[in-house]
């Protein structure tokens, strides 16, 4: 089975092992003419959008309290399609977040810029993985979240304490691997350094902060994982 993952409970991962096949993804190879259609029709809507490069899970397996799976990279165009061909059995998609804990217990959400394919969806800073974010080969996850994070936000996560282990929340559009991440300040002190970084951006990936403070925040704009994930939080788990 090549996604073999209890769907929608939050899991505790000790490990990630997704390894990168050089081999192209079957959803790609297959639908070449759908791709480049749709992309015609994503780039009239929204210009700013850009065809780089992303991975998109062949296989995915939750076995030993690990997460074990191979991916392809793909187009961004071959991305857009995907998501709107839910579901696919051949193909998922995974990503990473680190959810980032403010000093008086907070947490700091972002909220995407209008140009982005997410525009005013809230969520914590993240991304697609990238071919920058294998290692021989493997997925380094903290790699990604600390690149992320600091592309998005300008924050440095690299001296960060970080939680003891991943956890991760798996549905049928996709998988959140995530972490958290402590920071050394409040949560308003925090906002206010990203909302500088933004300003000085003349491109921002993100329109701003979002600072969810207890278990009832639900700010407009938040992705469907999220709620599970602020729940988790709030509720003293880890």
């Amino acid at each position: 089975m090549a996604f073999d993952i209890p769907r929608n409970v939050i899991l505790p991962v000790d490990g990630v092992d997704v390894r990168l096949d050089p081999g192209p993804h079957p959803f790609e190879s297959g639908n070449a003419e759908a791709i480049e259609r749709n992309w015609l029709a994503e780039k009239t809507a929204n210009p700013a959008l850009f065809d780089g490069t992303v991975m998109l899970l062949s296989r995915l397996v939750y076995t030993g309290g690990r997460l074990e799976g191979r991916c392809h990279a793909i187009r961004f165009a071959t991305f857009m399609l995907w998501r709107k061909s839910q579901p696919v059995p051949s193909a998922e998609h995974a990503f990473a977040h680190a959810m980032l804990v403010s000093r008086d217990n907070a947490l700091i959400a972002i909220r995407m810029a209008g140009h982005t394919v997410n525009a005013g969806s809230v969520y914590f800073a993240a991304g697609s993985f990238e071919p920058c974010d294998f290692v021989d080969g493997v997925a380094d996850v903290d790699f990604n979240m600390i690149r992320e994070v600091g592309e998005e936000t300008g924050l440095d996560l690299n001296t960060a304490r970080r939680g003891a282990r991943y956890y991760a929340l798996s549905a049928e559009r996709g998988t959140v691997i995530f972490r958290r991440y402590f920071l050394d300040a409040d949560a308003d002190q925090i906002a206010a350094g990203i909302r500088s970084f933004v300003a000085a951006d003349p491109e921002p990936e993100i329109e701003g902060p979002v600072i969810i403070r207890n278990r009832a925040d639900r700010p407009e704009g938040l992705k469907p994982h999220m709620p599970p994930l602020i729940d988790w939080h709030f509720s003293g788990a880890e």
